[in-house]
């Protein structure tokens, strides 16, 4: 079950896709898109980080940031960046401590078989560190021009 919206988002500290360490904190004073996907280099995970790539121009217009959240590693995330040239941070949550912070873990099931996974998610947090807005059931294609108008709609 998602975060409630009008709730504080929790702070994280985190690696960034350079190895930097980030704290959500340092993004105050501006909307964040914070959205969570199981894996880099997958076929929904490449398609979703691309549309925000493309529409990266219209967040910028709307003080917005992306970061994209995944538990693979800072040198996949590199690599993923690298290949698709991505414009925004993916922070690498190897640990699923920012994952379960958002409670974005959850029941998968591939070939038959269950395991625990990232559920592809999506908040929009405000400038003050609330959550505005979230979907908990991302469907990819569209998803980034579905968040430019709610992002605009939040900002009336």
């Amino acid at each position: 079950m998602a975060l409630s919206i009008n709730t504080q988002a929790p702070d994280f500290t985190i690696k960034n896709d350079a190895d930097q360490t980030i704290s959500l904190s340092n993004y105050k004073g501006k909307w964040v898109v914070l959205y969570f996907y199981p894996k880099d280099n997958t076929s929904g995970c490449t398609k979703e980080a691309c549309e925000f790539n493309e529409n990266l121009e219209q967040f910028n217009e709307i003080n917005a940031v992306i970061l994209g959240v995944s538990p693979d590693t800072v040198k996949s995330h590199q690599n993923f960046k690298s290949k698709f040239n991505l414009q925004f941070d993916l922070l690498s949550d190897t640990e699923k401590v920012v994952c379960n912070q958002y409670d974005v873990m959850g029941e998968k099931s591939m070939y038959g078989k269950k395991y625990l996974g990232v559920i592809r998610t999506t908040y929009i947090i405000d400038p003050d560190g609330i959550v505005r807005w979230v979907d908990p059931k991302v469907k990819v294609e569209g998803h980034a021009k579905l968040i430019i108008e709610q992002l605009a709609s939040l900002q009336k």
